[in-house]
């Protein structure tokens, strides 16, 4: 906490202390929470996807590596310890991101608490106007999908020691709501993403025309590599080429 004088001293030589926002607080701290955040979740994005898609290198494989997963950092850490370590710091990021982007929309409306009579339309991105809806939809997935393949209760086979058949049986042809359900969840993550990475191409200088051409295109090629990634993996379980 830091104190200053407030120059609005009402007479000579009186000094008012106030307090002064912390650094964190202010809207580039919050912008430099949510980009941080935001890289570290997108780099757990990358690594998950690329994890999942060892499930086309067969059961044994893929078996494996999910049992190497809960095994990291033995015997330093008890078996498991690593990942529930990740997940409490994805989680405290998560919740971050969520708090700093709704405390700037906050204070961007109070900004403007009269709405202008005759404002010309806007003409944002589908993205840009669908962050709430689509961070809410990605929420709840990430909610069931803990309770899905982490614990298993909303598995209908649910058995730890086979990975494998616990993601052939969520998404079984006919569970074809589940990969729905998946579907709709990493559709928006994917607009997300393309929102998130264009304004972070646009803080790194991409201010021109052609600048921001790139950038967009950067960022689309970026969402929809993303969310290939995890979508190939339920619709080959929901087309028999994973069984």
């Amino acid at each position: 906490m830091h104190w200053t004088t407030d120059p609005r001293s009402p007479s000579v030589g009186q000094v008012v202390l106030t307090k002064s926002r912390s650094p964190i607080r202010s809207n580039v701290g919050l912008k430099a929470v949510m980009a941080v955040t935001g890289i570290l979740l997108v780099l757990f994005l990358v690594a998950h996807m690329l994890g999942n898609l060892k499930i086309f290198t067969g059961e044994t494989a893929f078996d494996h590596y999910a049992h190497w997963l809960r095994e990291i950092g033995t015997p330093l850490l008890p078996s498991t310890w690593f990942l529930w370590i990740q997940r409490t710091a994805l989680l405290a990021a998560v919740l971050a991101h969520i708090g700093a982007a709704t405390v700037l929309a906050v204070r961007a409306r109070a900004a403007r608490p009269v709405k202008y009579a005759h404002r010309k339309k806007v003409n944002g991105s589908y993205a840009a106007r669908t962050m709430r809806w689509g961070g809410v939809i990605i929420l709840l997935f990430v909610i069931y999908h803990i309770l899905d393949l982490t614990t298993g209760h909303l598995n209908p086979q649910g058995d730890p020691g086979n990975p494998y058949g616990n993601v052939v049986a969520d998404f079984a042809p006919e569970r074809w709501y589940v990969t729905l359900f998946y579907t709709l969840a990493v559709v928006a993550l994917g607009f997300h993403l393309r929102h998130g990475a264009f304004s972070a191409f646009r803080s790194l200088g991409q201010q021109t025309p052609a600048g921001e051409r790139r950038a967009r295109a950067a960022a689309l090629g970026f969402a929809v590599v993303l969310c290939a990634g995890y979508l190939v993996v339920p619709f080959a379980v929901l087309t028999g080429l994973v069984a």
